[in-house]
């Protein structure tokens, strides 16, 4: 049985990802049998580039991209992936997904897995698939899927999240992310071992980390409150500093109770975990840059404690902070 995979080609669209995607699922049967001198099998992924007229387009990174087909030619799909995307987190959602998120729902409700790669979500959620599910996007596009998509429960730490009924819906995290979505698909529609093979083939793998301890942890939403965005500028520069909440609430003429709630209400976290995300990130840098002791680090940053520290890094990132010093340390020896 032949799988008739569609991804999705807009002037949005990166050019990476788009033909990563279409070479590896090519790949599956063809490319493993060849390097052990073994006959091709038949294709049971079969995938068109396609856009809603089929016709070339330029894409984000100004090259000229031809498709296969129009959205609406036969065969139609069993698969939809629909890649990264690049657009202004901050900005409104351009007017020509609409008709796209139509085409998506419509596959859908026809039987077809729909499936995105990074902000490649945001098609999902304007297609109305992900209302009350659960849902992963790029770290720095998941308040953006949020604040579009209220209903949508956000899984910013996740690479894979399958979900709804035959978990026909999968969202992927990151831009590299493409690449276990591809590993999970191919093992639903191949197998397990043809999975494997492909992994081996490309020199892939699962983030089975997750995508935290990729993220910049201070990438939040847009604010026109510029009491709280003062606070920010001045927490930013004395984080470290003993009651940084309560000197900030001071700095504002509020009460720290009216203060928690206007800075919760302009930046969806409390002062109290945005102190913690800024100490987190500096930190982040420390073990990046410098040889410095995590302990050190945990006090440079403003934690009397390093068991606190070490807590809440876990907590933000993922992995302890030892793992990821040595996570980041491959490319401060390469730049050496």
């Amino acid at each position: 049985m032949t799988t008739h995979t569609v991804v999705i080609g807009s002037r949005f669209a990166g050019t990476s990802v788009v033909f990563s995607i279409l070479d590896v699922l090519a790949s599956v049967g063809r490319d493993w049998e060849m390097l052990h001198g073994r006959p091709a099998a038949s294709p049971c992924i079969r995938t068109s580039l396609r856009t809603p007229d089929g016709a070339p387009y330029w894409d984000v990174n100004g090259r000229r991209i031809t498709p296969d087909a129009a959205l609406d030619e036969a065969p139609p799909p069993d698969l939809v992936i629909v890649p990264d995307l690049h657009v202004d987190p901050a900005a409104a959602l351009p007017a020509e997904f609409a008709p796209l998120a139509g085409w998506i729902r419509a596959a859908y409700d026809r039987g077809a897995m729909v499936t995105s790669v990074c902000s490649g979500a945001i098609l999902l959620g304007a297609a109305g698939l992900l209302d009350g599910r659960e849902a992963t996007t790029h770290w720095g596009f998941a308040d953006m899927l949020g604040r579009n998509f209220p209903a949508v429960k956000v899984c910013r730490e996740r690479i894979l999240v399958p979900t709804g009924e035959g978990h026909r819906i999968v969202t992927a995290g990151g831009a590299s992310a493409w690449a276990d979505l591809m590993l999970y698909l191919i093992g639903r529609i191949a197998g397990a071992e043809e999975a494997r093979r492909i992994a081996k083939l490309y020199l892939i793998e699962p983030h089975c980390e997750g995508q935290l301890g990729y993220a910049s942890l201070t990438a939040g939403r847009q604010h026109d409150d510029q009491l709280v965005a003062d606070a920010q500028v001045w927490a930013a520069r004395h984080y470290d500093t003993p009651s940084p909440v309560a000197a900030m609430a001071q700095r504002c003429q509020l009460t720290e109770r009216s203060f928690l709630r206007r800075f919760k209400r302009a930046t969806g976290q409390a002062p109290v975990d945005y102190i913690q995300t800024l100490r987190v990130e500096e930190a982040k840098h420390l073990l990046e840059t410098t040889e410095l002791p995590i302990d050190s680090i945990s006090a440079e940053v403003g934690y009397a404690e390093p068991s606190s520290f070490r807590s809440a890094f876990r907590k933000r990132v993922g992995i302890s902070a030892s793992a990821y010093r040595r996570k980041w340390q491959a490319l401060a020896v390469a730049g050496r």
